[in-house]
């Protein structure tokens, strides 16, 4: 486990989704109704990336080259203060296994205890890159805005 930590300045992260569809694109009821890499079904947490490219390639992979018409994206500000954790791939090398369980079994934990309302993971699709998993339960989480949702423009290149 590693210790939890406040920001000491805040993070833009991005989340892509279909403002028609069945959740708001800033909602942890996908992840409450369905078990991810990092969460239990049951768990309310939001997923996002710290670069725009990256929550691009994660919509990609996830959708398998087939794009939903009407994607958008947020913007999401975690203010300076948040308390946060990123974990530690020397600690669990199996985190990117196709399982996912050791990554689901930190998460689980992670998220029973409240420990931070922002844990820091890296992308499977992009290991250099780090996604970010938002605890909505946490008490931070209150602190935590987005904005607009903007239209994404999809090169067609990528589904050729």
């Amino acid at each position: 486990m590693t210790t939890p930590r406040r920001l000491g300045n805040p993070i833009t992260a991005f989340r892509i989704g279909d403002p028609n569809g069945s959740y708001p694109v800033f909602s942890a009821e996908g992840a409450r109704r369905f078990p991810g890499r990092w969460n239990e079904a049951g768990a309310e947490v939001i997923y996002a990336s710290v670069h725009y490219s990256t929550a691009m390639l994660e919509k990609l992979v996830h959708w398998t080259g087939i794009m939903p018409p009407d994607q958008h994206f947020i913007e999401i500000t975690i203010p300076a203060g948040t308390c946060y954790e990123v974990f530690s791939t020397e600690h669990h090398p199996d985190w990117h296994q196709a399982s996912g369980e050791s990554a689901r079994r930190f998460g689980r934990t992670w998220y029973a205890e409240r420990r931070s309302a922002v844990l820091l993971v890296p992308s499977v699709v992009a290991r250099m890159e780090q996604n970010i998993v938002i605890n909505a339960a946490h008490d931070d989480f209150r602190d935590i805005t987005c904005g607009l949702e903007r239209r994404i423009w999809w090169d067609t290149r990528l589904f050729d």
